[in-house]
């Protein structure tokens, strides 16, 4: 009997296999729409519309690293699968910028498209092999087709109704695992029956933080080659740099501590992967990614214009707000891997809020430098302590 599923040996972690490092080709795309779309509307509703793009795109991305936690992409169907949501994606990220326009309903179809369709091939996959969680699957197929109603009617509204009729969307489907998938006559899934290999769920998490980044410093350099050269917007780009790297420097220093795989005998152990893949990877890298994309944000206008103006709302909103957003996500991450909050995350929060308050009476690259250097700080601080615990053990 052929199986679609991965082959897991005890205590090895599985893999990201190439077929999923190409299917995330697209996201490379989409992330820069999202980013894209944000600056050229820069106001609360543009904010909005962004954020619930943002979801859409993640919801789509964390479903297939959730899929393929379980399918094995090196059987020609499963790798079928996801160039069949490449091209899919390839819509939907092209959508992006009119998705609140002309090309909402393209939007809207291809995002319900890829979201039900795949969780409707990987429950075919399991019927025979793992059929609990194939149940599973039809369950979130459910949640998904029925959020997809209020995708498709929205494509239809105009704009103003559309948010709404959207933001419910995002809500229903983001509430779904959090009500473990329930589902008349189904039920609902069992934490501990998910069984989740963790490391190759920490392994596809850091990957899109990689192409998060990745976009941040191509919108950088891009920006950068088009600007007028002077030491004004070199210090700028040196600054934006800086900024990324801090950012890459806390995320795989300091949170993205490996995944161990569980004992699928120890009930506990069981139960605490799955928790961590649904709440640490399902939901905090949200915020996250967010984080970095506003921040990418921030740095084309700091390049743009560096000086000579107080940095208005919108800017400081994005040079602050997006390392703001990204702190408070790895803040909630390290705390469910750890099971501890970290004291230093939090103070450099509070720093952050402190800068967002008077960020209004500075230049945007002196905003931008002092934004950096809290996050150079932070990364800094936590390296050392972690160097100190190791020699300590030696």
């Amino acid at each position: 009997m052929r199986s679609y599923l991965r082959q897991r040996v005890a205590g090895e972690a599985a893999h990201v296999d190439f077929a999923e490092l190409f299917f995330d080709l697209v996201f490379v795309f989409a992330v820069t729409q999202v980013s894209h779309t944000l600056l050229a509307h820069l106001s609360w509703q543009g904010a909005i519309q962004a954020a619930i793009v943002l979801f859409a795109m993640w919801w789509v991305w964390i479903y297939t690293a959730w899929a393929t936690n379980w399918l094995d992409p090196t059987r020609p169907l499963v790798r079928l699968m996801l160039f069949v949501l490449m091209l899919a994606g390839l819509v939907f990220s092209t959508s992006i910028p009119e998705a609140f326009g002309e090309r909402g309903l393209p939007f809207a179809l291809a995002y319900v498209f890829m979201q039900v369709g795949r969780c409707l091939f990987t429950a075919w996959a399991m019927r025979r092999q793992a059929p609990d969680n194939a149940v599973n699957f039809l369950r979130i197929s459910s949640w998904q087709a029925f959020g997809g109603v209020f995708w498709i009617i929205g494509a239809f509204l105009p704009t103003e109704q559309r948010m709404v009729v959207w933001t419910i969307a995002v809500v229903v489907e983001y509430a779904s695992p959090a009500l473990a998938f329930w589902t008349p006559w189904l039920g609902k899934t069992a934490l501990n029956a998910l069984d989740v290999e963790g490391g190759h769920m920490a392994e596809r998490a850091g990957l899109f933080i990689i192409i998060a980044l990745g976009e941040s410093i191509l919108v950088t350099g891009a920006t950068f080659g088009e600007a007028h050269f002077d030491a004004l917007t070199l210090a700028a780009f040196i600054t934006a740099f800086v900024g990324s790297v801090a950012m890459w420097w806390i995320y795989f220093n300091n949170s993205a501590e490996h995944h161990n795989v569980p004992d699928p005998m120890d009930a506990e152990a069981v139960r605490r992967s799955s928790d961590l893949a649904r709440n640490g990877y399902t939901y905090f890298h949200t915020i996250i990614v967010a984080g970095i994309i506003v921040s990418a944000v921030g740095d084309e206008l700091v390049l743009a214009h560096p000086s000579g103006h107080h940095a208005d709302l919108g800017t400081v909103l994005t040079i602050v707000g997006g390392p703001l957003l990204y702190l408070c996500g790895t803040s909630l991450f390290q705390g469910t891997l750890r099971r501890r909050w970290p004291v230093s995350t939090g103070v450099a929060i509070v720093v952050l809020i402190g800068l967002c308050l008077i960020g209004g009476n500075v230049e945007p690259l002196t905003l931008a430098a002092m934004t950096a250097l809290v996050l150079v700080g932070l990364g800094a601080r936590d390296t050392i302590l972690r160097e100190r615990r190791a020699n300590a053990k030696a």
